[in-house]
């Protein structure tokens, strides 16, 4: 008798549990679901957002002048677009993958290194690497804005 009262204690506290794990902050359940193609639509927009303002920030640091600045932000939108595109198709080993990736970042940029200096050509290339701290260039393109306010 001891041991089925026992058992039936520990089942349901195991269940009591396993029903307060699935649940928020708050206390509401949480239900997992696909989202909405609203929502989608929402995450996409942000998500451009975000890429343009990255990459706003990236073209503060560059020596360049306004023509090449703008042609080297269409050479990093469609950068961008085609490594979505190759993430997007399926592989059957990583390692293909991460050749083609590869083959991307050393094919992509080989038009504009003609057009602009060899430090900016570095610099898209750290950018690619995931080396640029865009914090740095926030705080960079806030001094400058600082200074050109005191004069």
């Amino acid at each position: 008798m001891k041991k089925i009262a026992l058992l039936t204690f520990a089942l349901l506290l195991g269940f009591n549990t396993y029903a307060q794990s699935r649940r928020d902050r708050m206390g509401n359940p949480v239900i997992s679901r696909e989202p909405t193609e609203e929502e989608i639509a929402k995450y996409e927009q942000k998500l451009e957002e975000r890429k343009d303002e990255y990459i706003a920030n990236f073209l503060t640091t560059l020596e360049a002048d306004d023509f090449q600045k703008e042609i080297i932000k269409q050479y990093i939108n469609s950068y961008f677009e085609a490594k979505k595109e190759v993430l997007k198709v399926k592989y059957e080993r990583t390692f293909d993958r991460e050749e083609a990736i590869k083959k991307l970042n050393e094919s992509h940029f080989k038009d504009l290194e003609e057009l602009i200096s060899e430090s900016d050509m570095t610099k898209i290339k750290d950018m690619i690497k995931g080396d640029f701290d865009e914090k740095e260039a926030k705080k960079e393109k806030k001094k400058k804005r600082k200074k050109k306010d005191k004069n």
